[in-house]
C-alpha cells in the first residue's frame, strides 16, 4: 500500500508542481521561497496521505497545503497585512471548493506562464533559465535535468540555486513582458518548452519510456505562447512540432511498454488530429515566415517540424523521403550543430544513402566529449553495424547502449536487440571480466587498486564490457582517453596512461598506448615567498603559536617541512640553534635557526622535555595510537602529519593568495641567495 502511496504522490507532484509554484510565486513574489512552499507540501503528503488515505483530490490538495504554509509565512513576516486579509478571505473561499471532489485550484490562468517568463528571463544565463524552468515548471529532480542536458547532477544543482538567487537578488517582477522584451526573451522560452516535451517523449530514467503529462504541459504552454505571440513563426514550428510527434504517441511502445522504433510503428495508431493540428501550426509557422523580417529563412524548430510533417506524410516506412529528411538534417545542422543533431543526421544519411554513410557520420561523433556517455551514439551505431552485417560488433554496441540508458523499458529494448543478434563468436575473454580479474590481483596495493579501476571503468563504459579483449586496439584506447582526459594535467594523463600499459601488459596484448606520448609536466614552480609576501604572513591575525614556529623555523633553516616536523625536544640544542632531523635510528641532516625560530622556541615547548616538537591538536583515537616515537609523553599528543601542517598553511594564507589557493609550506624555503 505504501509505495502505492508514494506512486502518487510523486505522480501528482509532477502533475501540478508547476501550477503550485506559480501560484505561490504571484503570492510572495520569490521564486526561491515558493519552492521552498511547496515542498513543504509535498513532504506533508508523504506524512499525512500514509495515514488518512490519498484525498479525492490530490492536486488540490496540495495547493490549498502549500497556499496554508505562504499564508503562514506571510503572516509571521508581518508584511503586506492587507494582503494577508485579501488571502485568507480567498483561502476560505477556496477550503469551501475544496470539499468538491470535481474541485480544481482557482488559479489565474497565466501563472504557469509567467513563471516560464520569470524562470527565462535575461538576467539569467542560458544553461540556467532552462535548468530552473525544468525544474520549476516540469518538477524533474536535478538528477533528470542533468540527463537532459548531459551534465552531471551537481552543475545542476548549482544552476538552479544560483537562478533562483539571481532573481531574488535582481528583484525580477513576476509579470508577462511585451513588445521588444517578448522577442528577447523567447528563444529561451522555446528551447525550454521543447526540452520538457522531450522529457515526457522520452523519459531519462524510470521504468516508463514516456511522461504524458510532461508532453501535454508542454504542449500546453506552447500552444499558449502561440496565442500571446501569434506572429513568430517559430513558436507555431515548435508547436507543430510537438503536436506531430505527440501524434505518435500511442505507437511508440509495445504491449509490454517497450519502445518501437518509428519505422516499425504501426501508422494507423497515430493520432490524426494531432496531425492536423500539427500541420496547421506549420501553415501558420510559414505564413508567419512569408510576412515577418527574416528573409524567408527557417529557423530550427520549423525544420523539425518539417521533418516531423515528411513522417507523418509518408503512408509507410518505406514511402518515407528519406532523402528530403536528410537534406533537412543537413539544413539544421548548419545553424544548430549539434552533437545530438549531427547524430540524428547520421541516421536520416544512413535511412537515405545506406548504413556504411550514416556510420562514417556517426563515427565522427566518438570522440566528442558530450556525448561520450550518451546511450544512442552506440544505439545508432549498433543498428548501422547490424545493418552492414558486422554483427559482433554491433551486439558489443548494443549492450554498451543498454548499460548507458537510464531508463528501464529502453534499457530492456536495447539488451534484446543486442539478443537477436545471436550468441556471439567464441573469442576468449571480453573486457569487463579481464578488467575485474586484473584488479584482483593480491600484487596490488588498495591505492594502486583504485587507480587503476578508474582509468578502467571510463575504458569499459565507453568501449563495452562485452568488447572482447583480443579486438582492443591502440586506436581505441587512444579515442577514449582523448576524449575522456584530452585536456588533463600531465599527471592525470600519465597516471590513466600508466595504468593502462600494466592492463595490456597484464593480459598479453600488444602496446595499447602506442597512441599516447607521455606527457611533460608543464606547471611552473612555485616561487619562494618575497619580502612583503613573508611580513603578510607574519602579519596574520591571531597567529597561533605552533604555526607560527614551524613557518619560521622553515623559513630560517631551509630545510623541508618533512625534516622539520620530525624534530624531538631532546634533540633541540637551543643555544646554538640547531638539531639533529630523523629518528635516532635513522637520524637525517642538521636543522638550523635563527633569532625569529629561537624566540618562539622555548614559548612552544612550555617545560616538554621529551617528544614531538610541533604537536597535533588533539589526541589520537584508541584505535588510530601511533608509535611511542611520534607520542608525546606528556601530553598524549601525536607528532603534527605533513598534511594537516600543510592543509593549515594553505588555509591561513588563502587570502594573501592572488588565487585563492593558500601558499604552500615549500614556498617558505628561501631562494639559496636569500640564505
Amino acid at each position: 500500500m505504501l509505495p502505492d502511496v508514494h506512486r502518487t504522490v510523486d505522480a501528482a507532484w509532477k502533475l501540478e508542481s508547476a501550477k503550485i509554484v506559480a501560484s505561490l510565486t504571484r503570492m510572495v513574489r520569490d521564486v526561491g521561497l515558493a519552492e521552498e512552499l511547496a515542498q513543504d507540501a509535498l513532504v506533508a503528503a508523504l506524512e499525512q496521505w500514509p495515514v488518512s488515505g490519498v484525498p479525492d483530490n490530490p492536486g488540490a490538495w496540495l495547493t490549498t497545503t502549500a497556499k496554508r504554509r505562504a499564508l503562514d509565512h506571510l503572516r509571521r513576516s508581518r508584511r503586506l497585512e492587507r494582503k494577508q486579509e485579501q488571502l485568507a478571505h480567498e483561502l476560505g473561499q477556496r477550503q469551501d471548493h475544496h470539499h468538491d471532489p470535481d474541485a480544481r485550484p482557482d488559479d489565474e490562468p497565466d501563472d504557469v506562464l509567467r513563471l516560464v517568463f520569470l524562470s527565462c528571463h535575461p538576467v539569467l544565463p542560458t544553461e540556467a533559465r532552462a535548468a530552473l524552468t525544468l525544474r520549476l515548471l516540469g518538477g524533474l529532480t536535478a538528477q533528470e535535468i542533468a540527463r537532459a542536458f548531459l551534465v552531471t547532477e551537481t552543475v545542476i544543482t548549482q544552476r538552479v540555486a544560483g537562478a533562483k538567487r539571481t532573481l531574488a537578488e535582481e528583484g525580477v517582477p513576476f509579470e508577462l513582458p511585451d513588445g521588444d522584451h517578448l522577442a528577447e526573451r523567447l528563444s529561451s522560452v522555446l528551447e525550454v518548452i521543447y526540452l520538457i516535451f522531450n522529457e515526457g517523449y522520452s523519459a531519462t530514467s524510470g521504468d516508463d519510456l514516456m511522461r504524458p503529462g510532461l508532453c501535454l504541459e508542454a504542449l500546453r504552454l506552447g500552444r499558449l505562447l502561440a496565442e500571446l505571440a501569434p506572429g513568430e513563426p517559430e513558436v507555431h514550428g515548435l508547436v507543430a512540432l510537438m503536436e506531430i510527434q505527440a501524434s505518435r504517441a500511442a505507437a511508440r511502445t509495445g504491449p509490454s511498454g517497450e519502445p518501437v522504433p518509428l519505422h516499425e510503428q504501426n501508422r494507423g495508431r497515430w493520432d490524426q488530429l494531432l496531425i492536423r493540428r500539427g500541420f496547421t501550426a506549420m501553415l501558420k509557422a510559414r505564413e508567419g515566415l512569408a510576412e515577418g523580417e527574416a528573409g524567408g529563412a527557417p529557423g530550427p524548430y520549423m525544420l523539425q517540424a518539417a521533418i516531423a510533417v515528411c513522417h507523418a506524410q509518408a503512408r509507410s516506412a518505406e514511402d518515407t523521403d528519406w532523402a528530403q529528411i536528410a537534406s533537412l538534417y543537413e539544413a539544421l545542422t548548419r545553424i544548430l550543430p549539434t552533437p545530438v543533431v549531427r547524430l540524428n543526421s547520421a541516421v536520416a544519411v544512413g535511412m537515405a544513402y545506406g548504413p556504411g554513410a550514416g556510420l562514417e557520420l556517426a563515427d565522427a561523433l566518438l570522440t566528442d566529449p558530450v556525448l561520450r556517455d550518451y546511450h544512442l551514439l552506440p544505439s545508432v551505431r549498433g543498428d548501422l553495424l547490424a545493418r552492414l552485417a558486422r554483427f559482433d560488433e554491433a551486439r558489443v554496441e548494443f549492450r554498451r547502449a543498454a548499460s548507458l540508458a537510464r531508463n528501464a523499458a529502453e534499457r530492456a529494448f536495447l539488451e534484446r536487440r543486442a539478443d537477436e543478434l545471436g550468441a556471439a563468436a567464441p573469442a576468449g575473454p571480453v573486457l569487463g571480466e579481464a578488467a575485474e580479474e586484473f584488479l584482483r590481483r593480491d600484487d596490488l596495493d588498495p591505492a594502486t587498486s583504485r587507480s587503476y579501476g578508474q582509468t578502467l571503468r571510463r575504458l569499459r563504459r565507453t568501449l563495452g564490457d562485452r568488447q572482447p579483449l583480443a579486438s582492443l586496439t591502440a586506436d581505441q584506447v587512444t579515442r577514449v582517453f582523448t576524449t575522456a582526459w584530452g585536456e588533463a594535467a600531465a599527471a592525470t594523463w600519465n597516471r590513466h596512461r600508466a595504468a593502462v600499459r600494466s592492463f595490456g601488459a597484464w593480459a598479453d596484448l600488444d602496446d595499447l598506448t602506442t597512441g599516447l606520448d607521455r606527457r611533460a609536466g608543464t606547471r611552473p614552480r612555485a616561487l619562494p615567498l618575497g619580502p612583503a609576501q613573508l611580513d603578510a604572513v607574519w602579519g596574520l591575525p591571531d597567529l597561533p603559536l605552533r604555526e607560527e614556529t614551524l613557518w619560521r623555523l622553515l623559513n630560517e633553516s631551509g630545510a623541508g617541512a618533512t625534516a622539520v616536523l620530525s624534530l624531538n625536544v631532546e634533540d633541540l640544542d637551543l643555544d646554538d640553534r640547531r638539531a639533529r632531523s630523523g629518528s635516532p635510528d635513522s637520524p637525517g641532516a642538521w636543522v638550523s635557526w635563527r633569532s625569529g625560530a629561537a624566540r618562539l622556541l622555548p614559548r612552544l615547548l612550555e617545560g616538554r622535555t621529551r617528544g614531538p616538537v610541533f604537536l597535533s591538536d588533539r589526541r589520537p583515537g584508541p584505535a588510530r595510537t601511533p608509535g611511542a616515537s611520534d607520542l608525546c609523553p606528556d601530553t598524549g599528543r601525536r607528532r603534527l602529519s605533513y598534511e594537516r601542517a600543510e592543509f593549515l598553511f594553505k588555509q591561513a594564507t588563502r587570502p594573501l593568495d592572488p588565487a585563492r589557493d593558500g601558499y604552500t609550506l615549500r614556498r617558505l624555503k628561501p631562494h639559496h641567495r636569500d640564505r
